[in-house]
C-alpha cells in the first residue's frame, strides 16, 4: 500500500478529506475536478475516486480500482475502457431518496395536471384543464426494482397505489410492492398500468426498448416516466404517441439525445414534462454525504483486503 497515487474527483469537505487520508496516510493524494483533470493524472493514478471521463482511462495499466460517484456505470463497462485487472465499484444507494422523490413529484404533477397549470400561469390564463386522477386509485408499474425503484414504490404504496415491480431476475416481493415480476413478462404487464415508471440502466437489452409498438401496448390514457437512462426510449415514437393522445403524459428526467436539442419537438408537446437530468445530482445535500460515506467505507475495505461494496461485475473486455 506504500505511496499509492490516489486521484480524488468527488467533492469533499476538509473534514471528509481528513477521514479519507487517515485510512491510508502513506498515499499520495491529488484532488481535482472533472473540468480540470488531465490524462496524465489519470494514467498515473492507481486508485480513482470519482467519475473521471471514460475516454481518458483507455485500459490504464496503473489503475487498480475505480470507484464511481454515480450509481450509473454505462460508459465504464464498454470494451477498451477498463482492463481486467481494474476493480470497478459505484455509489449505488446514495441516490435513492433524491431520484425517487423527484420522479414521485413528477408523477403527482402529471396526475394533477400541475405542469399544464404552470403553462397557464406563464400565459396569464385563469382556466380549467379538466379531470385529474388519484394515485390512490392507480396501478403503478416500476421497471427496475433496485434501491431507487423500491424507494419509489414505498412512496406510492404509502398513498394507496397498487404497485407492480419488474426486475431482471426473479426474487422475493418486498413489502412495498404488491407483485414482483421479471422483464420477460413486461408486455403482459404494460396494459394493466396507469403509470409506467422506469429506473432501468442502459444495457444492450434496454436501449431502444420503448418504441412505438411498446408504447401502444400501454393502457390508453396512462403515463410514462423515465428516471433511468434516456436511451431506453425511441424519442420520436414517444412524441408520436403523446401527440396522438394514446398516452396522457410523459415525465422525463433523461432524454435521448441528451441534452435535448433546443428545436426538438418534444419541448413543445404540452403533456411532456421535462427536467434536465437533475434528479440524481447533488441538489439534495444528503446525496453527496451518502456518496462520500460509501467511498470512505470502500476505501477502508480496500486497504484491509475486504470485499468492496457495489462491485460492478458487468464488464466488456
Amino acid at each position: 500500500m506504500k505511496q499509492k497515487k490516489i486521484l480524488v474527483m468527488i467533492p469533499m469537505t476538509q473534514a471528509q478529506i481528513n477521514r479519507l487520508e487517515q485510512i491510508l496516510p502513506e498515499a499520495e493524494y491529488l484532488y481535482t475536478s472533472i473540468s480540470d483533470v488531465t490524462e496524465e493524472q489519470v494514467r498515473q493514478a492507481e486508485i480513482i475516486l470519482g467519475n473521471v471521463p471514460a475516454d481518458m482511462i483507455q485500459t490504464s495499466a496503473n489503475l487498480a480500482w475505480l470507484h464511481l460517484n454515480s450509481a450509473g456505470y454505462d460508459p465504464y463497462v464498454e470494451k477498451g475502457v477498463l482492463g481486467p485487472h481494474t476493480v470497478l465499484t459505484n455509489s449505488s444507494g446514495a441516490y435513492d431518496k433524491a431520484v425517487s422523490e423527484h420522479m414521485f413529484a413528477m408523477l403527482l404533477s402529471l396526475q394533477k395536471k400541475l405542469h399544464l397549470y404552470r403553462d397557464d400561469q406563464k400565459q396569464h390564463v385563469w382556466g380549467e384543464e379538466g379531470e385529474v386522477v388519484s394515485i390512490a386509485d392507480a396501478t403503478i408499474l416500476i421497471l427496475g426494482a433496485g434501491n431507487i425503484g423500491k424507494h419509489f414504490a414505498e412512496l406510492t404504496h404509502a398513498l394507496g397505489a397498487y404497485v407492480i415491480g419488474v426486475k431482471r431476475t426473479p426474487g422475493n416481493c418486498p413489502p412495498c410492492m404488491n407483485e414482483l415480476h421479471t422483464m420477460a413478462e413486461l408486455r403482459e404487464l404494460l396494459p394493466k398500468a396507469d403509470a409506467v415508471v422506469s429506473f432501468l440502466p442502459s444495457t444492450a437489452e434496454t436501449r431502444g426498448l420503448f418504441n412505438r409498438e411498446l408504447f401502444m401496448t400501454m393502457k390508453r390514457g396512462s403515463f410514462f416516466l423515465n428516471g433511468g437512462r434516456g436511451d431506453l426510449v425511441c424519442t420520436e415514437d414517444l412524441c408520436d404517441v403523446l401527440e396522438s393522445g394514446h398516452l396522457a403524459g410523459a415525465a422525463l428526467d433523461v432524454t435521448e439525445p441528451e441534452p435535448l436539442p433546443k428545436k426538438h419537438r418534444l419541448w413543445e408537446i404540452p403533456n411532456a414534462f421535462i427536467t434536465p437530468h437533475v434528479s440524481g445530482g447533488y441538489h439534495l445535500p444528503e446525496t453527496l454525504h451518502n456518496v462520500v460515506n460509501i467511498c470512505l467505507e470502500n476505501m477502508r475495505r480496500y486497504v484491509n483486503g475486504e470485499t468492496l461494496h457495489n462491485l460492478v461485475k458487468e464488464r466488456a473486455f
